[in-house]
Formats: structure tokens, sequence, C-alpha cells
């Protein structure tokens, strides 16, 4: 997958991933815009979750939403 479908998939999952992480503001998904390391990232920074655990919640999402970055 390239870099514009990458960008193109992450205009239309957005949605998902709030639904999913309700604590991300609008400004994280702009840094994040489909970069799955500042996911996790934000995530961590937002829940005060450890890598391993946002890395697993990012997985188990990816799996739920058939998604690969």
């Amino acid at each position: 997958m390239n870099k514009d479908q990458v960008g193109g998939n992450w205009k239309q999952l957005k949605g998902k991933v709030k639904e999913q992480w309700g604590d991300l503001t609008d400004d994280d998904m702009t840094v994040i815009e489909g970069k799955r390391d500042q996911l996790v990232g934000k995530i961590q920074e937002r829940y005060g979750y450890e890598k391993e655990r946002a890395e697993k919640e990012v997985g188990d999402w990816e799996t739920r939403n058939d998604y690969r970055w």
C-alpha cells in the first residue's frame, strides 16, 4: 500500500478511531494522519497506557477493522 492509499483509507477510518478512542482530539487526529506509531503514542499519552498495551489495542483494532498501515 502506498502513502496515498494510506491517506485515503485514513480519512475513512478516522471515525472508527474516534469511536474506539474517544479521548483523542481532532488535533491528535491531525498529528496521527494515518501513522501507526503516532496513533500508539497518542493512545499512550491520552490514556496513560504502557507502550505494550497501546500496541495491543491498536493491533486488536486493526484486526477488527481489517486494516493494515
